[in-house]
């Protein structure tokens, strides 16, 4: 008769939901009263919520067809959400998260990881990266629902306003953009070599030339005079030049991986879709460059690529002190009394704030099922339509102080004592971002693409509000 084996029963499922608790703490000595502080005490708890593990782990079963049956035995989904959430309080890499958990015993009670062995980086950040921007904005409702839970807020006041979140790009510039082209072709050109193998066909790597040009170009924007600029004028047409002849022959190389046994086999597709990517970028980057710099057009910034690697990013000019062109995302936050962070949106481009409000609105009426007694925001929300939709919706306070010359009545309105102290009200939006940047919340994205930057932007606001009720309710 065939014995039952536990072992072999429990390693046939692969999503693990959490270790056999243990507490750390009673097996030191009690001389050394080994705790948690109390706002991480706090956040401990808040972390135990089901649905908010319930959504990660749903998002993380999907890593393959049969992950939640299959398999070997994954980290445990209570130790990656609460490894996720201690990366971004402590605004520390993914190398740092593994080596401060593994080196605390707080934080190996806290991630509940007991005395199992944390789990690798790279492990980590392959499971951070099913975790999409969906599911975060979920989670930050549940967040929401929780700090109305426990009396953080109630939601009765709105303040909002918009950020920009930059992208991990350097400055951006034609010559730069059109190197970057060349170096990445030739080295995609030199893995699909290897592929290939012996063909005949020769793979010129232009990246030195390409870098020399660069380098010239460089040096001439610092000088001045009708000789510098032509020089300079030349050097971009070689450049173009190089760009382009290094764009044909990736299209030849391109057409060889899809007609070899290796792209048949699937080695060879990949490489050849990011070739045809990068093909496409690199174009734009010299017709942009063409335009901008032989002919002598201005290039709207919404036509404009700034980047080979993050595609998705922008130029936003707001006109701030010190900082008067940015290169990122714009952010639009909504913030409710309690310092929680109810919504927030990736925008595309750099659309009007005015647009903003009413979505605002709509979205606090979604998660409280009421609108906020009171409104505010900057001048830049301001509109007369914007007043007259939020007062119709019934906002019995709308707090947007006009642009411009104003009338004796709308000076007399925006001096009453409810308008000014809302005005105060509003103010703290612009402290809350400047925490959230400071923390690192909100700071320079370092996820990569479009997805990974909603995913930096939804973990650290969630971060954010889960810290603001932890915060709150250890000081009680």
């Amino acid at each position: 008769m065939r014995t039952h084996n536990p072992t072999r029963r429990r390693l046939q499922y692969m999503i693990v939901e959490r270790y056999d608790p243990v507490n750390l703490f009673e097996l030191v000595p009690t001389k050394l009263r080994l705790e948690m502080e109390p706002e991480l005490a706090t956040l401990d708890r808040l972390l135990d919520d089901d649905e908010l593990f319930v959504q990660v782990k749903a998002d993380l079963s999907k890593r393959h067809p049969n992950s939640e049956r299959l398999g070997r035995r994954s980290t445990p989904v209570e130790v990656i959400l609460r490894m996720l959430v201690l990366r971004r309080l402590y605004d520390w890499s993914f190398e740092a998260t593994e080596r401060n958990v593994s080196d605390s015993l707080v934080l190996r009670q806290f991630c509940r990881l007991y005395l199992e062995p944390a789990p690798d980086d790279t492990t980590l950040i392959r499971w951070a990266r099913l975790v999409g921007p969906q599911t975060l904005e979920r989670l930050n409702e549940r967040a929401v629902a929780l700090a109305v839970e426990r009396k953080v807020t109630r939601g009765r006041k709105l303040r909002t306003d918009g950020t920009v979140v930059e992208t991990n790009v350097s400055y951006p510039t034609d010559s730069a953009l059109l190197e970057d082209g060349v170096r990445v072709l030739a080295r995609l050109m030199g893995r699909a070599k290897e592929i290939l193998g012996a063909t005949g066909e020769r793979f010129r790597n232009r990246t030195r030339s390409a870098r020399r040009l660069a380098r010239s170009i460089s040096q001439e924007a610092r000088r001045r005079g009708e000789e510098a600029k032509e020089a300079s004028k030349e050097a971009y047409e070689r450049l173009i030049g190089i760009a382009r002849t290094s764009s044909k022959q990736s299209s030849k190389v391109r057409e060889m991986l899809w007609e070899s046994k290796a792209a048949r086999l699937g080695e060879g597709l990949l490489l050849a879709q990011e070739i045809a990517r990068l093909e496409g970028l690199v174009e734009q980057v010299v017709n942009q460059t063409e335009r901008r710099v032989l002919k002598g057009e201005s290039v709207k910034a919404g036509e404009k690529l700034v980047s080979l690697f993050e595609e998705h990013t922008t130029i936003i000019s707001r006109g701030k002190a010190g900082k008067k062109t940015e290169f990122g995302r714009k952010v639009w936050l909504d913030e409710v009394e309690g310092g929680i962070v109810s919504g927030y949106r990736v925008l595309e481009g750099n659309p009007a704030d005015e647009k903003q409000l009413l979505a605002s609105l709509e979205n606090h009426r979604r998660l409280f099922e009421r609108l906020p007694w009171l409104v505010a925001a900057d001048r830049g929300v301001y509109s007369p339509g914007n007043e007259e939709a939020a007062r119709q919706m019934g906002v019995q306070r709308v707090a947007l102080p006009k642009k411009g010359a104003k009338n004796e009545e709308r000076r007399c309105q925006e001096r009453q004592g409810w308008f000014r102290r809302a005005g105060r009200f509003r103010a703290g939006i612009e402290g809350r971002i400047s925490v959230m940047k400071r923390r690192g919340y909100l700071g320079r994205c370092r996820e990569k693409g479009e997805e990974g930057f909603g995913r930096w932007v939804g973990w650290g606001v969630l971060t954010s509000n889960l810290h603001v009720i932890a915060r709150a309710e250890a000081a009680r």
